[in-house]
């Protein structure tokens, strides 16, 4: 892999990470694209170590402040937040866990990613069009909490966007559009910490090179400006944007593969 594949990567996985137009589906197709050799998963466990320490970096506040009403405080509004959280992290982990074989083989599938891009596309349209957004993350209850995170579980097609289901959920729900995206990013927290202690006995000393540690910071440091930019941006703005560009590579992917 050269540098400017590793920098490529790692500013699609910043991107797609926490906007949602699917990170996966552009580490899939960019390459296949390009008809660069695929970069392995040892690569793509380090873009996503790099988005953990953007995510980290941004809501260590947040974090610090839920995991503390948390234990202190359990039965109150704030305390729930925590366990809310975690209990809605299983439908994602869980996939993930069972799924992984198929999401690194069948389910990368130029014409696969194409139409999830197009038909969860769809769906996030919807929800956009149909947002109430009106309620607050203080109004969050642990049955919209979970359903949020089945949502997630969604993610583990490439071209769905863990930020996309989440954020879409939380939308059909009536949540306001950056408090939407705000849960969505707390919530992938945890998966995303879960899935680095998984994968990382896999990466030995020998392959982390230039291009591993270029990859892993442009990573992180697209992916923190991809979650201050998206929390602005929902601000005053809709999804729509997104959903033109996801159509946009859906078409682009069927135009080459078929």
């Amino acid at each position: 892999m050269t540098y400017l594949q590793a920098a490529v990567l790692g500013l699609l996985q910043g991107l797609g990470e926490f906007l949602p137009i699917s990170s996966s589906a552009h580490l899939a197709v960019v390459p296949f694209l390009f008809h660069w050799n695929y970069q392995g998963l040892e690569y793509d466990v380090m873009l996503h170590l790099g988005t953990l320490l953007s995510i980290v970096c941004f809501f260590w506040k947040d974090w610090i402040q839920i995991i503390k009403e948390g234990f202190s405080r359990p039965k109150t509004p704030e305390g729930h937040y925590l366990w809310y959280i975690l209990l809605a992290t299983i439908p994602g982990a869980l996939a993930g866990y069972l799924l992984e074989e198929k999401a690194e083989t069948v389910f990368r599938q130029p014409e696969l990613i194409a139409f999830s891009l197009i038909f969860f596309s769809g769906l996030i349209f919807l929800a956009d069009r149909l947002a109430k957004n009106q309620k607050s993350l203080e109004s969050l209850t642990l049955a919209e909490a979970m359903l949020i995170g089945l949502a997630q579980s969604l993610a583990i097609l490439p071209g769905a966007s863990r930020s996309g289901m989440t954020i879409m959920a939380a939308l059909f729900l009536g949540f306001r559009r950056q408090d939407s995206a705000r849960f969505s990013f707390l919530l992938s927290t945890p998966v995303i910490v879960g899935a680095a202690l998984l994968e990382l006995p896999k990466i030995s000393w020998s392959q982390i090179n230039g291009p591993f540690i270029v990859g892993f910071f442009t990573s992180a440091l697209v992916g923190f400006l991809s979650i201050k930019f998206l929390l602005s941006f929902l601000k005053t703005k809709t999804l729509f944007p997104f959903v033109i560009y996801r159509l946009a590579l859906a078409g682009l992917i069927l135009a080459v593969s078929l």
